[in-house]
């Protein structure tokens, strides 16, 4: 098929850049999930593949045209060319891919010959070499780890300027945001080199598990996402080990369980009569619910037996289309286990249980219950790969508890020592959470205390307690009692978890009841101020990379409680940065925590803070820089300043899929402004992003922060009721859940408010 320039500009978008000031144009394709229709005509359904000869006409002749194969000619007409590609092998429509632009590129070639390059704006193409070592390793562990090699002659990474997405799988042709492939060594912090590794890793594994396979319909969208995710962890604790990576993925777990505690969640096999409805459907449930759910199978059968029935999966149907149970069939085939008894219903239905532990004599007590934050009643069930440890790691159990209730001898552990304990859900492998009872609970705290327990376990502990907390299953006063357990030394995944405790717990008390405020802001920076002395705002030769990841993040995190004396040394490093960019005294895993502090101490008054970020933000080339800038912005506490941010996000001087950086961040002070500001821009953003799934960010980000029935009904009737936008309608249902679940808790926090009074007042003072 011949398709021209300008044929590719009206059926996507001309992607604008600045290249040393000069404005310029680049053509980037996104047909995912039904948009390939609108280029050429053509039976748009994932199970319908074909091939594929593209011809691209009247390409201006000094820039560079990629597609998914390699060009076989290319013809030259004056100023003008047409350039001619390789017949594609079989695939479906939607990972088809065109590119039009002006690159500098940096190429390796594997061992078996596959072209690998990556394309970056001029002159940075060095910025490129990351990913690009990370794809050449990558295709070499899924080769093997598939045991099926890598179909095309090539692979292609491209940075595109303005990209809704993180990345797109296109076959042979990646195309990413800037910030997820190119790494500036000055700009780029740990965080955001472990993010790009992931984000490469996941985009190459889909040339397995989603091009070569392909889901049937999008109902199975998850066989793509989930699978795509879980195995982009698997590679990146092979290349990088020392970074604990496994622990990292607990955050996928988390966020997993979260969206699917909500009433409004969804099954992870979702039906779907239209190909466009799929588009709310690239989710928590479809990526990190569908990860998790993997990874808690993979732990049940064993590795070995995993990868070998992956390996024989992907042979089968390898330049076809497979459903939910062609995968558990192969499994069941593999293991001899009835796989798909088990799994229908974590994948058929959605939710997931909390199971309840009671401990009598030698037995322990198994009920499990559908997990609502709403406390909503419900009859589901699951069978449950239940794995537990008694007292040490080296004595574990694991049974299928295929009924409501189950139980199991451990024998006589109270009588034989007297630090016993017993942890659930091990290493928090499966999708569920546990509920002790106080016996049990109390064992648990004190493994907490003497450091008997795994990273990953003391994780869970404090994730599963929130959540059960959020629901009013427990009260507040135990989470804070718990919380003040972890004055210790903490891995980063442990650290992480508790400061956004502190985040949520100090929020969520600001409405419950507001005086105890300053008290509980002291309690947790006491729990975080120990880390921040150990760690220093200075970098320390040879240290982890977790060791900066947990500096970046607690001295952010003491910023945004408002500590002081982090505050004023975040503002006289940032000064100092000011007036020499190279200075030493801000490097790059601290600059989130200054921009954040900058920020807080910014108000109407004086504007000078906002005023230098801006200036920053302009001046500044590396994506990496400006994109932490954005996260950061929106962090005063005065809402005339969220208003003016939000104006600066609307502007043309911030690029439309950067929004979200912005909206993620904005300061619990400035929320009403918020709502206020999107009730009055609403028509204006409906033009801008009304036919972008970046419009749902406009919705969880500046609806969720309430926790009033009030405003949630008044959300409600804006948007429109029963004839809200069906691009918005799911993303509003789960904020308005959220709302009214937040709204639930003051009430129940609201009743404990002489106890915690005196419980506070105690802990602020340790």
């Amino acid at each position: 098929m011949n398709i021209s320039m300008a044929y590719i500009d009206a059926v996507h978008h001309c992607s604008t850049y600045s290249d040393k000031g000069e404005k310029k144009n680049m053509a980037a394709t996104q047909f995912q999930a039904v948009d390939a229709r609108r280029c050429f005509p053509c039976w748009d359904e994932p199970a319908l593949k074909a091939t594929f000869k593209i011809t691209l006409e009247n390409i201006p002749s000094e820039l560079t045209a990629l597609s998914n194969m390699p060009v076989s000619e290319e013809k030259v007409h004056g100023h003008l060319k047409t350039v001619h590609f390789e017949e594609s092998i079989l695939m479906s429509t939607y990972l088809v891919a065109i590119v039009v632009g002006l690159f500098d590129y940096i190429e390796d070639t594997t061992d078996d010959g596959i072209k690998v390059r990556s394309y970056c704006p001029v002159g940075k193409s060095d910025k490129g070499k990351f990913a690009l070592d990370i794809a050449m390793k990558t295709l070499s562990f899924f080769k093997m780890y598939f045991s099926t090699p890598y179909p095309l002659p090539k692979m292609d990474m491209v940075a595109v300027p303005e990209f809704s997405d993180a990345a797109m799988e296109n076959y042979g042709l990646i195309t990413f945001r800037e910030s997820e492939l190119l790494l500036d060594e000055l700009h780029s912090a740990a965080a955001n080199i472990q993010r790009l590794t992931i984000v490469v890793a996941h985009e190459v594994a889909h040339h397995w598990f989603g091009n070569l396979v392909t889901m049937e319909w999008w109902t199975d969208l998850w066989l793509n996402e989930g699978f795509a995710t879980w195995v982009s962890y698997l590679v990146t604790d092979k290349l990088f080990p020392e970074w604990n990576i496994w622990n990292r993925f607990l955050q996928e777990t988390e966020d997993g369980l979260q969206m699917d505690a909500l009433e409004k969640s969804h099954p992870i096999e979702i039906e779907i009569s239209r190909a466009r409805e799929v588009l709310e459907y690239f989710d928590d449930i479809s990526y990190r619910k569908g990860c998790s759910v993997i990874r808690m199978l993979t732990n049940f059968l064993g590795d070995e037996i995993f990868q070998k029935s992956l390996a024989l999966y992907t042979k089968k149907f390898r330049f076809s289309n497979a459903k939910t149970e062609d995968l558990w069939k192969v499994i069941a085939e593999t293991s001899g286990v009835e796989v798909d008894k088990i799994m229908n219903m974590w994948t058929k239905q959605k939710g997931y249980p909390v199971i309840t532990a009671k401990l009598k004599g030698t037995t322990c007590e198994f009920e499990q219950t559908h997990f609502l934050s709403s406390a909503l009643d419900s009859d589901a069930q699951w069978i449950v790969p239940v794995t537990l440890c008694v007292s040490s790691y080296e004595n574990q159990k694991k049974f299928l508890l295929e009924a409501k209730n189950g139980q199991l001898d451990i024998g006589d552990i109270e009588n034989i020592e007297e630090n016993w304990w017993i942890k659930i859900n091990v290493h928090q492998a499966g999708f569920y959470r546990v509920k002790y009872d106080d016996d049990l609970e109390a064992q648990l705290r004190k493994a907490v205390a003497s450091n008997y327990l795994s990273a990953s376990d003391e994780f869970g502990i404090l994730d599963d307690a929130f959540a059960l907390c959020e629901a009013c299953l427990t009260p507040f006063s135990s989470l804070l009692h718990l919380m003040d357990m972890y004055r210790k030394d903490l891995e980063y995944i442990v650290l992480i978890r508790l400061i956004n405790m502190c985040y949520s717990a100090s929020r969520i008390i600001r409405d419950a009841i507001p005086d105890l405020e300053s008290n509980l802001k002291q309690f947790f920076t006491s729990l975080l101020q120990p880390h921040a002395e150990k760690l220093g705002w200075d970098a320390v030769p040879g240290e982890s990379q977790l060791d900066e990841l947990k500096r970046e993040q607690v001295l952010t995190a003491l910023a945004n409680l408002d500590h002081l004396q982090t505050k004023e040394e975040a503002i006289n490093r940032f000064q100092a940065y000011l007036e020499d960019k190279n200075t030493s005294l801000l490097p790059v895993n601290t600059r989130k925590a200054a921009y954040v502090a900058v920020m807080r101490n910014t108000s109407s008054a004086d504007k000078t803070g906002l005023r230098w970020l801006q200036k920053l933000y302009k001046e500044v080339d590396a994506v990496q820089e400006k994109t932490r800038i954005l996260r950061c912005i929106g962090s005063s506490p005065d809402p005339a300043i969220v208003s003016e941010v939000l104006d600066f996000m609307l502007s043309d001087e911030v690029p439309q899929q950067d929004i979200v950086y912005v909206l993620r961040v904005l300061s619990w002070e400035g929320r009403a402004m918020a709502w206020m500001w999107l009730k009055e821009n609403w028509d204006l953003i409906l033009k801008k992003w009304g036919k972008e799934t970046l419009l749902t960010y406009f919705i969880r980000d500046i609806i969720t922060p309430f926790c009033s029935d009030d405003v949630a009904d008044e959300a409600e009737v804006f948007f429109g009721g029963d004839d809200t936008l069906p691009s918005i309608a799911l993303t509003l249902k789960q904020s308005l859940e959220k709302v009214r679940i937040k709204a639930r808790w003051v009430e129940h926090i609201k009743q404990e408010k002489q106890l915690l009074v005196a419980l506070v007042e105690r802990l602020a003072s340790k």
